[in-house]
């Protein structure tokens, strides 16, 4: 069993090299056209060349090339370097097979050993999601090529997180685990790093190049998701069911399955009729769970994919549980409801975990699956109540209540019309909305709340100047969470940010306010850290739901109320403010913008990893409620070439 673990650690590592592999396919064109140069660097392979050449764009530069160089040989063609990517995984498992001995020590303590079996669930996560990545650049069609880059840029990023998650756990664990831990996964997080480094070069140059259907998004009626389209031009994956079940009341519900405490549906838990759900799904499976309490631990596994779960309304269908760290539970298995199917949407239903004042993170709802869509849902907690983990997701007219970190994680997730209801803490606590987890400045990822309500339980509001509040705190090195065009009560501090601990982050953070109002909007007094920014519109662009997650490509066709842009008329730009000046930082995660020549011949950077702390452990108090919503105020055709791969090299180089 312990060899096992160790082998999906491997896994995580190398697999990153098929990566490297899938960049080096693309950069091999450089040696075709480079003749010129050929005679003053006939002491290296054009093998060798072509992987420090795409290894220059990483940050562990030496851990790239020495990961390829010993299997590629003097090959120069892709499929040889990909084989050889493979023949290095291979080295790496005989190896991890061979060393048990951290494994069978990591097994002895009680709570290392939960962060060890989270460990083991995480890494098969991040093995999958740089399979995958791998899969859909191995069969890219040209036509598809933003959705493909961005599909792989938030996979890649779902592959750090998933590696730094399993390190979090290791927080609390006895003696030296967390750091054997942090050393035995160091080599496969630098090399999932430098895979995301890779894509987001590639994205750039093809940006530079202008290869038709990348710089202009593609329309609705497209292919999106890599499911293909019908005659009617409509995904495959999105069928009229679905948009109906959007505008549907309990009534008129025409349900695959049905959940009923009082009997009426076929099962009386949720827990039972999820073995009646189809698996790997490519059509909408309707799940009607009707009005009840429903005390249960669920989880959507990675199968479940296309599922769709509506309720009688969120105070009326809820799902609620009480597991809590303080009773043994490691932070990422307490939560109520775990979603990881991609392509997941519920509707009127209420998640809560209800642990009591002193149990500390007590995660309600915890969402691992791309293009997840929440609408008109309550999420009820303190401490951790959104554990929003990874990949794309969306929430529309949803309250999300809680005291401390009560939004955190590394997904690119947009709020929109949402209400964030902060909760009384204990007396000796402050609150904390946002704690976003952004491990790597290149993730393309972030909290954005758009047109939210920042606003007071009517229990904690007569004490909200004396226990205080905040918008956001940095969990991570490269945090990030954008405001914009919300309305944010007088609960929140003048500062309106606080720091971690001591300067963590405070130089590398990213957070922007734009355009709110309120009475606590007013940023006169805000944090002066250097990642505060004071952005003009033409910056905040970018954080659009329709750039920052795609929006477009997705949502409308569900039925979801979505506004892909600026809801209120953005403010023209003020000469009167001094506007942040733009770091190399703000756009790593987008690509450099670099010309080809750039991208082939710049030399590679090293960057330092910090050490960072997981969420608070702080206690937090209990009990759900149903506070009605404070929602403000609303205001190119496909072409395939015959030589995909020939055809890019030869646009490249």
């Amino acid at each position: 069993m312990a060899g096992q673990a160790k082998k999906k650690y491997a896994i995580v590592g190398v697999a990153s090299i098929i990566l490297v592999a899938m960049v080096v396919a693309v950069t091999l064109g450089t040696r075709n056209s480079d003749t010129e140069n050929s005679n003053s660097q006939s002491d290296v392979s054009s093998s060798q060349k072509a992987i420090q050449t795409i290894c220059a764009s990483t940050d562990y530069k030496e851990t790239c090339i020495n990961s390829l160089k010993s299997k590629a040989g003097n090959s120069s063609d892709p499929k040889e370097l990909i084989e050889a990517a493979f023949k290095v995984t291979i080295d790496y498992l005989n190896e991890a097979v061979k060393n048990s001995t951290l494994l069978e020590e990591l097994q002895a303590d009680p709570m290392t050993k939960l962060a060890l079996d989270n460990c083991k669930e995480l890494a098969q996560h991040a093995i999958e999601d740089l399979e995958r990545s791998f899969s859909k650049f191995e069969t890219f069609d040209f036509s598809n090529l933003d959705d493909l880059l961005g599909d792989m840029k938030i996979w890649l990023s779902g592959a750090i997180t998933y590696q730094e998650t399993c390190l979090d756990g290791f927080e609390d664990a006895q003696g030296d685990a967390g750091e054997k831990m942090r050393n035995a996964l160091k080599t496969s997080m630098e090399l999932t790093s430098n895979g995301l480094a890779m894509i987001n070069d590639v994205s750039s140059v093809l940006t530079t190049i202008d290869i038709p259907s990348f710089t202009n998004r593609r329309l609705l009626s497209e292919d999106v998701l890599g499911h293909g389209i019908d005659n009617n031009n409509i995904p495959i994956w999105v069928d009229a069911k679905r948009r109906e079940l959007l505008q549907a009341t309990p009534s008129t519900i025409k349900a695959d399955l049905i959940v009923a405490k009082d009997g009426s549906g076929k099962y009386q838990t949720i827990n039972e009729a999820l073995n009646d759900i189809p698996q790997n799904n490519n059509q909408t499976f309707v799940l009607y769970i009707k009005e009840g309490v429903y005390e249960e631990k669920v989880i959507f596994n990675r199968t479940l994919l296309h599922l769709m779960v509506i309720g009688d309304g969120p105070t009326k269908t809820r799902i609620t549980g009480k597991l809590n760290f303080i009773d043994g539970t490691p932070t990422y298995h307490t939560a109520t409801v775990a979603v990881l199917g991609d392509f997941f949407i519920a509707k009127d239903i209420g998640f809560e975990n209800a642990a009591g004042p002193e149990k500390h993170q007590a995660v309600a709802l915890r969402v691992g699956a791309d293009k997840a869509i929440f609408y008109n849902c309550h999420l009820d907690g303190y401490q951790d109540t959104l554990y929003a983990h990874t990949y794309r997701q969306f929430y529309r007219n949803c309250q999300i209540s809680g005291t401390i970190d009560f939004i955190f994680g590394d997904s690119a997730a947009v709020f929109q019309n949402c209400t964030l209801v902060v909760r009384k803490p204990l007396d000796n606590q402050q609150c904390i909305v946002t704690a976003q987890g952004r491990k790597d400045v290149r993730q393309p990822t972030g909290l954005v709340l758009q047109n939210c309500s920042f606003v007071a339980d009517p229990a904690y509001f007569p004490y909200r100047f004396q226990l205080k509040s905040y918008l956001g705190r940095p969990w991570k090195e490269f945090s990030r969470t954008i405001i914009m065009e919300s309305f944010i009560d007088d609960l929140i501090q003048p500062d309106g940010w606080l720091a971690w601990e001591g300067t963590f982050a405070l130089d590398t953070l990213f957070y922007a306010e734009f355009n709110n109002r309120g009475p606590s909007s007013n940023k006169m007094l805000r944090a002066q850290w250097n990642g505060v920014k004071e952005l003009q519109a033409s910056r905040i662009e970018r954080f659009l739901p329709s750039k920052f997650i795609e929006g477009d490509a997705w949502l409308p066709i569900t039925g979801i109320p979505y506004n892909p842009g600026f809801i209120y008329p953005p403010p023209v730009d003020d000469a009167r403010l001094k506007y942040s000046s733009v770091a190399p930082e703000e756009t790593k995660d987008l690509g450099t913008g670099r010309s080809k020549d750039e991208y082939t011949a710049r030399p590679g950077s090293k960057t330092d990893n910090v050490g960072v702390i997981s969420p608070s452990a702080a206690p937090s108090p209990r009990t759900s409620f149903g506070l009605p919503p404070v929602i403000s105020p609303i205001a190119a055709p496909k072409q395939t070439p015959s030589s995909p791969l020939d055809w890019l090299l030869g646009k490249i180089w």
